[in-house]
């Protein structure tokens, strides 16, 4: 047998940061270099199968389960089961992965922390290295610090209080500039995954718990088996167990709602559950049926809940098939920011978010997601009053649900159209959010809702596909390029009153004004806005 060849060697290219070397230790970027070397050919190509794969939907308007998978879907098999620390998910709270976000999550009683490097991150250089200090820091517990500008003292409470950490990498598109091998950037997904895994591994298990992960932006079962290549080889590389890596795969994109199954199996010596996410989804549809004509344009983004005919169809058939399967199923995120002057509106709010989380644990949910830490016991009343003792409800096997392919894409079941106000509302939820992102910031309060990357993706693709469908709105007023400008040239008068002139002179507005119209009206769809944002992401 021949020697293997030798790992291309690793190029920091960014000004040093503080501690820097606590993370990018020789040893770990030796590791994620064997990691690029190994597996970035195959990122490579799947990536190229995706566009491919979205030519075939753009001829033909339609999408099916997969006909050369059908014993995977029939077969009787189970994932492996959950360790002690994924065995009770009932409410996860999300965010990025500063110092203060990574105490109060840790603290704010909910089961799991989902850590974000991906779309509640902007990729700062900062963010990618001081995000992983963080999380080692934290489990170090050497992370207490006082707010200089407040003087607020943040602590950890005590071990078995904390949240179990579920880290959330890059998606396979997204590269990172600042480490190159071989003259190419590496993928962000290796670099979040592998920095984190060689320090934390160990770690984790000596804590009780271990390396899991969620997976974003999944389009296919083949992007699941690369994913679990990846966690065979890195398990035997520090030498710890196979098995212990344990992976939550969010079904956030159209391609995977019709391969759960599939995806499941591919990593079932490693899958948690599957994860339901809204706006993500919704910019999948849009993304690949964005010329199917009038049946596929979807109406304004906050009149698409997840009662409508075609999301009820894709969250009980998750719930159905990871029950099947004996995998946790989680819903989607409560985005709603509490306010702290206004009673009235948080009342409205909350019983909002009760209505959503109780039917997500009625329909057989295992857990759900809060964004903010007061959400955390709403969302656990809600799924207390069902689970009762019990940490998860994977005995409701949903032998009920039966989901036709068509299902899925019936958009036109849903009796909503687009409107002039949707339309002003998603241009300036969209600046508003990049012009965040472009200062490092990935999560971002808007109007009363926590956003992030995820929120532009659907405000953009919506403005897209309504000026390619001709969308005529209830005032008589035509989707168009020049409306979109129009309402863009507004709110960009509008926030220079709004923030002041020092403000917006300080500020990213015109920048993301500009990136923003790019990315709604090129006839060229650009596959992600972070692609050419990150272009633009300064640090």
């Amino acid at each position: 047998m021949s020697a293997p060849a030798p790992s291309p060697l690793a190029i920091v290219d960014a000004e040093p940061l503080p501690r820097q070397d606590e993370v990018l230790t020789e040893a770990a970027l030796a590791f994620v270099a064997e990691l690029h070397r190994r597996f970035a050919p195959r990122r490579a190509e799947l990536l190229a199968r995706r566009g491919e794969r979205r030519a075939e939907i753009a001829r033909t308007s339609t999408l099916d389960f997969l006909p050369d998978t059908a014993q995977v879907r029939e077969g009787d098999w189970k994932v492996a089961p959950a360790p002690a620390a994924l065995n009770d998910r009932r409410v996860e709270i999300t965010g990025p992965t500063d110092r203060k976000m990574t105490i109060n999550a840790l603290n704010s009683g909910a089961k799991v922390w989902l850590a974000d490097f991906e779309d509640a991150s902007a990729p700062t250089w900062e963010n990618v290295v001081l995000g992983q200090l963080n999380l080692i820091d934290a489990y170090e517990r050497r992370i207490d610090f006082t707010d200089a500008r407040t003087g607020k003292a943040y602590a950890l409470r005590p071990a078995a209080e904390l949240a179990t950490v579920v880290m959330r990498p890059r998606g396979w598109h997204l590269e990172e500039r600042h480490l190159r091998f071989e003259g190419g950037p590496a993928s962000g997904s290796l670099v979040d995954f592998g920095l984190y895994f060689f320090h934390n591994a160990k770690r984790l298990i000596d804590l009780g718990k271990g390396p899991y992960f969620y997976l974003p932006k999944t389009e296919s079962h083949l992007e699941a088996r690369l994913w679990n290549d990846i966690f065979v080889f890195s398990q035997d590389y520090v030498g710890i167990p196979q098995g212990t890596v344990r992976a939550t795969v969010l079904i956030e994109t159209i391609t995977a709602a019709y391969e759960m199954d599939e995806i499941l199996y591919e990593l079932r010596d490693h899958a948690a559950g599957l994860n339901a996410g809204r706006w993500d989804y919704l910019f999948s549809i849009v993304k690949n049926f964005r010329d199917g004509g009038e049946k596929f344009v979807l109406p304004d983004r906050n009149a698409v809940t997840m009662t409508a005919p075609f999301m009820r169809a894709y969250t009980e058939l998750l719930v159905r098939t990871c029950h099947k399967r004996g995998a946790h199923a989680i819903g989607g995120m409560a985005a709603f920011i509490p306010s702290r002057k206004d009673a009235e509106v948080n009342k409205i709010a909350f019983a909002k978010v009760k209505a959503d989380k109780d039917r997500e644990a009625g329909d057989g949910f295992d857990g759900s997601w809060v964004a903010h830490p007061d959400l955390v016991p709403i969302a656990m009343a809600s799924f207390d009053a069902v689970l009762g003792d019990k940490p998860n409800q994977k005995d409701r096997l949903r032998e009920d649900v039966s989901v036709a392919p068509g299902e899925l894409i019936a958009i036109d079941s849903l009796d909503a159209k687009p409107t002039y106000e949707g339309l002003r509302n998603a241009v300036q939820v969209g600046i508003r959010y990049i012009e965040a992102w472009l200062r490092g910031l990935g999560a971002v309060g808007i109007f009363g809702l926590m956003e992030d990357a995820a929120t532009a993706e659907i405000s953009r693709s919506q403005i897209w596909q309504w000026i390619n469908a001709g969308v005529v709105f209830e005032n008589g007023k035509t989707a168009t390029a020049e409306l979109t400008r129009e309402l863009a040239a507004e709110e960009l008068a509008a926030l220079r009153t709004e923030v002041g002139e020092e403000a917006f002179a300080a500020g990213k507005w015109q920048q993301a004004h500009d990136l923003f119209l790019k990315v709604s009206l090129d006839a060229d769809y650009a596959d992600f806005l972070t692609l050419p944002a990150y272009d633009q992401l300064v640090g």
